[in-house]
């Protein structure tokens, strides 16, 4: 393996490990959730834009707070 694939395997590994790429993750999964049962609702994809922007003023704030407390116990 060359220098330049284990330093890009390297830097992978440690992006994925790290807490804000964790925290992204986990967020992006609720949103894509959010936006399958919305879709659901709707009877048609509503797109990740508007459940974005859904999520965000809807659920973001209770879920980070959730989040927060859970990791402190």
């Amino acid at each position: 393996m060359s220098n330049d694939r284990k330093e890009s395997s390297s830097a992978n590994d440690l992006l994925k490990n790290s807490s804000l790429y964790r925290e992204f993750q986990a967020e992006r999964e609720e949103i894509l959730r959010h936006k399958w049962i919305e879709s659901e609702k709707a009877g048609r994809d509503i797109g990740f834009e508007q459940a974005l922007t859904d999520w965000i003023i809807k659920h973001r704030a209770a879920w980070r707070k959730a989040r927060q407390s859970a990791a402190t116990n």
